[in-house]
């Protein structure tokens, strides 16, 4: 499951049960990526409720963005963990593999991608693989594809966090199973 050690649901003690319980009543299940932290319950739970927050918030990015831009930033990092949860996540929305695949190749033209789309690849890509050579001009390119303000800060948001993740995934060797990956509430 990772390279730490994790402690169980049925293992967990009183406080990181309780943690367990709340993630599994959001999600239908604790992934992984949660359990990792089953040695710090105060840091799952804030890492859940940072994860709710970014992600099925309401907002003015829909549930297929943030999931589209969680399938590129991961892909970008080679976090085959973070790929599989949410391109599934992201299928859940789409219901086409195919699109998901295009995506992953870099095949705008084939996923058939709005500009919308397409400029939130392009910024969550950049913002991932060279952080430092990001210019107000990479937002203004959000903005001319239609993004709001809110819509801007929200993917910069949701672009970094699973950064975050990725790293923790990858750092911790967090592992999936194709039973660990399916079963969520989307």
């Amino acid at each position: 499951m990772a390279w730490i050690e994790t402690i169980d649901e049925d293992d967990a003690s009183e406080s990181l049960k309780t943690v367990y319980d709340r993630v599994s009543s959001t999600r239908n299940k604790v992934a992984n990526i949660m359990k990792v932290h089953s040695l710090r319950p105060t840091t799952m739970q804030v890492h859940h409720d940072l994860y709710r927050e970014l992600l099925f918030a309401r907002t003015d990015l829909s549930r297929a963005e943030r999931e589209l831009i969680a399938v590129v930033v991961s892909d970008a990092n080679d976090c085959a963990y973070c790929v599989e949860h949410h391109r599934a996540a992201l299928n859940a929305y789409w219901n086409d593999d195919d699109r998901i695949d295009a995506v992953l190749q870099g095949d705008a033209e084939a996923a058939a991608l709005s500009d919308r789309e397409r400029a939130l690849i392009t910024y969550s890509r950049a913002l991932t693989t060279d952080p430092g050579s990001m210019t107000e001009a990479d937002v203004a390119t959000l903005r001319d594809a239609g993004l709001s303000d809110t819509a801007i800060l929200d993917t910069a948001l949701v672009a970094s966090y699973f950064n975050f993740v990725n790293r923790t995934a990858l750092g911790l060797g967090v592992d999936f199973t194709p039973e660990e990956v399916e079963g969520y509430e989307y």
